[in-house]
This record gives structure tokens, C-alpha cells and sequence, in this order.
């Protein structure tokens, strides 16, 4: 039945999707404003809704349904029963799609997807940009400058003015789309906030270059006129001057603390200051009004519910259950969850440690298989940074027995098709080859499932490391409590380099001499990490978007509709546009919050059973005197070289050299070969430039970053 009704699903959202893109290209003509919007207007100001539920149901409707509709088609797609028979056939067009066509440029490794997406939008920027220049201008002459008694090229200059803030408003609508977390539009279209927060960057630079312009040619226009004290003028109906420069100023200290240089020197600085967005939204919204801004809010509200729901998580402690501890400066933390927990590999979490910041919270791919460890979730941290050095030191002291933490997430994609592939091959640089040690277990989970239908790829893994010492990390690629599945069933091959020495390789026990495992001890204060809303999530999602939007905006709707307007037609008083804008805002935040902490509250007592069915030991308790205050122990045990001693016969290491991908990437065969590709920058483009260059039509590339 899902085979049936998910194609349908796609095809009304596609549908709608196009509808809004033709408002979009019909805003800036006046047919659009002379002849749709009243008709519109005139359909809706005889029901209850009003003029206010006609600029709802064009301007935000249309996303909140097509985020809806995602939400029930990743549902489907999440559950069991879900086999499409045509998705093997659909591997061919989605390698094509996926195939890189822009390795090196500003926006990184863009593929022909992304590409499509990419032209629409910036076609969108020049229609609009041309087409309300040429409405503006062709009211502009001689005789009507004269009646303003300004030049001509001033005019001009006030509708240039005018015209960058209108194409602004484009991109602002567009601009939180990729930061929200587990977005149902961006899983419907195959992308995710990790693998698109480029194009937020870039549109948040385009923004802001379209507001500053905008405001600086405001400025030359008041100064040129003699109208300076336009600046200083809030006014009671329409545009508020003070508003939009407070909203400006905003805007321009965000924008100058998030360049390249001190987003990854001064974290703190650029992390903090991006928390005035609020400022810079509610002072757009005051500057502008609220019925305007109706079009630009839909993906600022699907931003608000994900907020929301991660400020709720994020207020829960996990509970830690254990930590390897490497001597290449590497630590695994292994998390408990409730088996309802389910999540693709190359997912991520964000991980906070009150004991080492408060305020900052770090992404980490898991590395853990949902299906091969379903009551574990785990993510390995290198050490590269302050924070994850002083959380490597706690960790490294034997004193620590307990450590509290909080996570939010998972995020991730929402299918995966590694498995589709006859062979696999995976690159990673450093620390990028996280990602793959939960691909590696969830294929291991696959070869030994005797339910799959699916038969596993080979799989080639060639990691790069600086010293000897890391390869530890291949000790990682199993669980810490090792696994019952035969490991020899999964057709791996791991060609290692090292680059940076270029004598032998030191044998594997040296490596695992140092190893330390914790085993933390419980605590009535943790639980483990459970699904925010339930095993259900995208339909307890889909729901949240639904009761939000039925019941705020009818409320704005009604509001307006019986209570402003008459008080504007029957009395002296009329509602200034601030007072409107600030009742609308309240009416919307607190409609998001109660929607959110309702669902919350429900799912929480529905997961309350399953979490109480879980140990409240998940790790073995180890022998200790009861003189020992630390659950520190020795790693040479024989369950800690079992990874390796696993993987031993298939890994060849190569020192003093770098992998040639070319060479390598030539002497597989085979007609479908999938190509992830994870680790530096100049990697990743290598990499991609190979399977672009057509050498050969059977390779399907991915690249997978979480650096911005």
C-alpha cells in the first residue's frame, strides 16, 4: 500500500511546491497585485478568516503542507514493511543526480541535484530583481520627478532602494530551510541541514549584501533630499525607519562574526552573537509588519518547532554507560538508548558536557548501527580542539567514575543506499572515517540477517592517518562488547596509509598497551537517549505542524478579522502596525511552545514503560576491590583486541605514502560502484574530480562533510 501512496505523496508536494515558486515569479508583475492577490482577498473576507487568512493561504500555507506531506512519506519510508521493488532500478538515476558537476568552487563539491535546486533559486533572484525594476522605472519620468521635487536619477535611486530590500525578503525566506535539524523538506528532496548549512552561509551573505545595499541607498536618498530625519522616524502605520536599522545593525554584527577566520578561531564569539537572530527577525517583522512578512515566516516556523523540540532534549541527561580511551589522543563515548532510538549511518548528534562547557555544544557522527546495537549509541571524538582535549583529560583521570551529559539528536539522512551497490569504496582522511565505522557495522548487521533480501556489497576501506598510532582507531570498528555476528560473512578490505612515518608499522598489541576503558557508574538522574517524540517521530511531527498551523494562524486569522478591524473602523484609535506585529508574534511563539511541550509530555509518558524496561546497569560491572574508587581497567583484555584481531587478516598497511585514488579507483571492477568520500576538503575534491572526469560511468560518488 506505501508502494502505492508515497509516489502520490511526492506528486502533490511537487505540485504545490511549483504552485508557490509561480507566486514567487508572479509577486513582482502587477498582475499578481492588481488581479490574483484581490481576487484572493475577495474570496476570504467574507468567511471568518479574513484578508489576514487570504495572505496565510497563499504565502505560508503552501510549506506547512508540503512539510506535512514529508512528514507522512518519511514515515512510510521508516517503517518495516517498506521494500520498494523499483529501488534498485532507481540506483542508475540517483548516482546520475548525485554525480559531482562542481568540484572546486565556493560552494565546495555541488552535484547535479544540488545544482538544479541552486539555478532555480538564483534564476528566482534575477527575474525578480528585473522584474521590479522594470515595474518601477516605467513610472519613473521627468514630470512625476518634478512633482517630488527631486531629480530623476533620485527616484530612481528610492526605487533601487526598494527593490533590494523586496529581493532580500527573497532570500530571507530561504535562509533557515538548512540550520533546521531533521527538516521533512530537506529529507525529501535526499539532503540533510549538515550536508546543506554552505548554501545557508552563502544565502545569509547574499542577504545581507541585499539589506546593506538597501539601507545604505535608503540613506543616500534621505541625505540627497534632505531628509535625514526620516532615519529617526518609527511610524504608527507602515514602514518603521527605526526598526529596520535596529534590525540592520543586528544583521551586520552576526554577518562580520561569522567570516571563515573567526567562526573557527573565535567559536564562542561567532556562536553567541548568531543568537541574535530573534533580535533580528523580530525587528525585521516590526519594520516591515506582520501581513507582509507572511511569506518570508513559513521556514522560520518549521525553525521554531525544531527549536523547540531540541531545547526540550537537550534538557535531559543520558545516561554514559562506558569510554575507550586510545593513546592516539581518541575516545569513544557509548551512550544507552531505548531501542525505538532508529537512525541511518553517517548520522550525527550534538554532545554537551556541563563539566566542560555549559554553553557549547559539539556535532559527532555516531558511529554505532541501530540495528546491530539497539540498546547502544555511540560516537568516537578526536581530539582537535580545547573542548574535546579537556574531555579526553577527564577521562584519561582515574578518578572519574561518572560523567553528565546531554545530546540532541539524532540527525541524519533518511534512507540510505550503500547497500545497493556491488562494491564500495570508502576514503577517508584523519578523523573522516567516522562515518564509516557505522556503515561497516550496519553492513555487518546486513550479512548476517537472515530477513535481508539484500546481498551485501564488498567493501574496500582506505584510511589515512599521520602517525602509526592512529590506526588504533581500526579498533573501533567493532563494538566495545564485541558482537555475536560472524564478521567473516562482511566481504572488507582495509588498505591503510600512513603518511607521516615511513618505517613499519608497529605490531597491533604495542598500539593496544595503553588502551583504558571506563565503565561509568549509574546514576537516578540519567536515562537513556529516547526518540523526542516517540518511535513515530516524522508523523508526531507531521501532526505538530498541523495543530500549529490550524491553530495559531486561525487565531491571527480571527483576531484580526473581529477584533483590530472593527476597533479601526469604529473608533479613533487604530492599532499601529508595532502593537499588531507584537500580538501577532505572541499569538505564533506561544502556539509553537504549548504544541511542542504537549507532544513532548505525551511521548515522554509513552516512552516512560520502555525506558524502565531498560537495565539500569547496561555494562558489565567490573571486579573491584572496594578500595578502588575508579571503573578503570586494563584494555589488553582479549574482548578489547577483538576488532582487530577480527580485521586482521584484511588490513594492509602502507607507510610513507599517500593513497593514489586514480590508481586505486581503476582496478575495481564492476558496473555499480558506490564512492564515499570523507575527510579533508582537498580529499573529498580529488575524489570527486575522479568520478566527474568520466573515465568511467559506473561510479557513484558521495561526499560526506560535517565541517562549515
Amino acid at each position: 500500500m506505501s508502494n502505492m501512496i508515497q509516489p502520490a505523496i511526492r506528486l502533490i508536494a511537487m505540485l504545490i511546491f511549483l504552485g508557490y515558486m509561480m507566486i514567487w515569479v508572479m509577486m513582482p508583475t502587477n498582475t499578481f497585485w492588481l488581479h490574483w492577490l484581490p481576487r484572493i482577498h475577495s474570496a476570504t473576507d467574507s468567511t471568518f478568516l479574513g484578508q489576514q487568512g487570504g495572505n496565510i493561504l497563499v504565502y505560508t500555507a503552501p510549506i506547512l503542507l508540503i512539510a506535512t506531506l514529508g512528514c507522512i512519506y518519511l514515515h512510510l519510508e521508516n517503517k518495516p514493511s517498506y521494500h520498494p521493488s523499483n529501488q534498485r532500478s532507481n540506483i542508475h538515476l540517483m548516482g546520475l543526480l548525485e554525480r559531482p558537476v562542481i568540484v572546486r568552487g565556493p560552494l565546495g563539491i555541488v552535484t547535479w541535484k544540488e545544482l538544479l535546486f541552486l539555478s532555480m533559486f538564483i534564476g528566482l533572484l534575477v527575474w525578480s530583481t528585473s522584474a521590479y525594476i522594470h515595474a518601477m522605472f516605467a513610472t519613473i519620468t521627468t514630470q512625476s520627478a518634478s512633482k517630488m521635487k527631486v531629480k530623476v536619477w533620485e527616484v530612481k535611486l528610492d526605487s533601487m532602494a526598494l527593490m533590494l530590500g523586496l529581493v532580500g525578503n527573497i532570500c530571507l525566506a530561504f535562509l533557515f530551510f538548512p540550520v533546521t535539524r531533521g527538516s521533512p523538506l530537506l529529507r525529501l528532496i535526499g539532503l540533510t541541514s549538515e550536508s546543506s548549512i554552505k548554501y545557508h552561509i552563502w544565502v545569509g551573505h547574499v542577504t545581507m549584501v541585499l539589506f546593506t545595499a538597501h539601507g545604505l541607498c535608503y540613506t543616500l536618498f534621505w541625505a540627497k533630499t534632505h531628509q535625514i530625519s526620516q532615519m529617526l522616524k518609527w511610524e504608527k502605520i507602515g514602514i518603521s525607519n527605526v526598526a529596520g536599522e535596529v534590525g540592520l545593525l543586528t544583521g551586520l554584527g552576526i554577518w562580520l562574526t561569522s567570516v571563515p577566520y573567526i567562526r573557527r578561531n573565535v567559536f564562542e564569539l561567532f556562536y553567541y552573537t548568531h543568537h541574535l537572530y530573534i533580535l533580528f527577525v523580530v525587528f525585521f517583522i516590526l519594520h516591515v509588519g506582520f501581513s507582509y512578512c507572511w511569506i518570508t515566516l513559513p521556514g522560520f516556523f518549521l525553525f521554531l518547532i525544531n527549536r523547540m523540540l531540541r531545547f526540550l532534549q537537550s534538557h535531559q541527561k543520558v545516561r554514559l554507560v562506558s569510554a575507550r580511551v586510545l593513546p592516539c589522543r581518541a575516545l569513544e563515548l557509548n551512550f544507552s538508548k531505548t531501542p525505538g532510538v532508529n537512525y541511518n549511518p553517517t548520522s550525527s548528534i550534538f554532545v554537551n558536557v556541563p563539566k566542560i562547557s555549559k554553553l557549547q555544544w559539539h556535532p559527532f557522527t555516531i558511529t554505532s548501527s541501530s540495528n546491530l546495537e539497539p540498546e547502544k549509541l555511540s560516537v568516537v571524538i578526536k581530539c582537535e580542539g580545547n573542548w574535546s582535549q579537556k574531555l579526553y583529560e577527564e577521562l584519561s583521570l582515574p578518578s572519574t567514575n561518572h560523567l553528565q551529559v546531554s545530546v540532541e539528536g539524532p540527525y541524519g539522512p533518511a534512507t540510505t543506499h550503500f547497500h545497493k551497490y556491488e562494491t564500495l569504496v570508502m576514503f577517508s582522511g584523519g578523523s573522516g572515517i567516522t562515518p564509516f565505522i557505522s556503515i561497516i557495522r550496519e553492513l555487518v548487521h546486513m550479512a548476517n540477517d537472515p530477513n535481508s533480501t539484500n546481498k551485501t556489497p564488498q567493501v574496500i576501506l582506505v584510511p589515512a592517518f599521520k602517525t602509526s598510532l592512529d590506526l588504533g582507531i581500526l579498533d573501533l570498528l567493532l563494538p566495545v562488547t564485541g558482537t555475536s555476528h560472524d564478521i567473516s560473512r562482511l566481504r572488507l578490505k582495509i588498505q591503510a596509509y600512513v603518511t607521516q612515518e615511513s618505517g613499519p608499522p608497529k605490531p597491533a598489541t604495542e598500539n593496544q598497551q595503553a588502551y583504558r576503558t571506563v565503565w561509568f557508574k549509574p546514576s537516578t538522574l540519567d536515562a537513556p537517549i529516547s526518540a523526542i517524540l516517540g518511535r513515530n517521530s516524522w508523523l508526531s511531527l507531521g501532526m505538530i505542524i498541523v495543530w500549529f498551523s490550524v491553530t495559531s494562524l486561525t487565531v491571527v486569522a480571527v483576531v484580526t478579522q473581529f477584533y483590530i478591524y472593527p476597533n479601526d473602523r469604529n473608533t479613533n484609535m487604530i492599532y499601529s502596525y508595532t502593537v499588531r506585529s507584537v500580538l501577532n508574534m505572541l499569538i505564533i511563539c506561544m502556539s509553537i511552545a504549548i504544541t511542542v511541550i504537549i507532544a513532548f509530555l505525551w511521548n515522554k509518558k509513552r516512552n516512560s514503560a520502555e525506558m524502565r524496561q531498560i537495565r539500569v546497569t547496561d555494562g558489565p560491572t567490573p571486579l573491584t576491590s572496594p578500595g578502588m574508587s575508579s571503573w578503570y581497567y586494563s584494555a589488553d583484555r582479549e574482548l578489547e583486541s577483538l576488532p582487530y584481531k577480527s580485521f586482521a587478516g584484511c588490513i594492509t598497511v602502507h607507510c610513507g605514502e599517500r593513497p593514489d585514488f586514480k590508481k586505486i579507483l581503476m582496478e575495481i571492477g564492476g558496473s555499480n560502484i558506490g564512492v564515499l568520500a570523507s575527510g579533508p576538503k582537498k580529499m573529498r575534491q580529488d575524489v570527486a574530480a575522479i568520478c566527474s572526469s568520466g573515465i568511467s560511468k559506473n561510479f557513484r560518488f558521495e561526499s560526506i562533510s560535517f565541517s562549515w
